[in-house]
């Protein structure tokens, strides 16, 4: 339902809003954040196979895309002492709350953005 239009808007509440969007799509719209997200809703992921798996990015930008989505604690990085050693990244459970989110920005492009 929502409000008549005679109604008034607190302009306070729709500040912030707008704020949490914006500081949304500021981190999220810093490019290939999104899709290291995306291709990690799939399982956790070597360094290599995100490498693979994201075409263009280069190793220096996923390095440097990984360390700042870990540091917002959308993903999490574990290391097994192997032998080997390897690095595992996935999603914590605060990335997989943003997957929907990104799941229907993504459907929304599909539909109405052109290729």
């Amino acid at each position: 339902m929502t409000a008549p239009e005679h109604m008034p808007v607190d302009a306070g509440q729709c500040a912030r809003g707008d704020a949490a969007l914006a500081r949304a799509f500021q981190f999220l719209g810093k490019r290939w954040n999104a899709a290291v997200l995306g291709s990690l809703s799939a399982g956790p992921a070597g360094f290599r196979e995100l490498s693979r798996s994201i075409e263009g990015i280069s190793d220096s930008v996923l390095s440097n895309r990984l360390v700042s989505l870990a540091e917002t604690g959308l993903i999490s990085r574990t290391v097994d002492a192997g032998p080997p050693v390897t690095v595992a990244y996935a999603l914590t459970d605060r990335g997989r709350a943003l997957m929907p989110a990104l799941e229907q920005i993504s459907r929304w492009a599909d539909e109405h953005l052109p290729c």
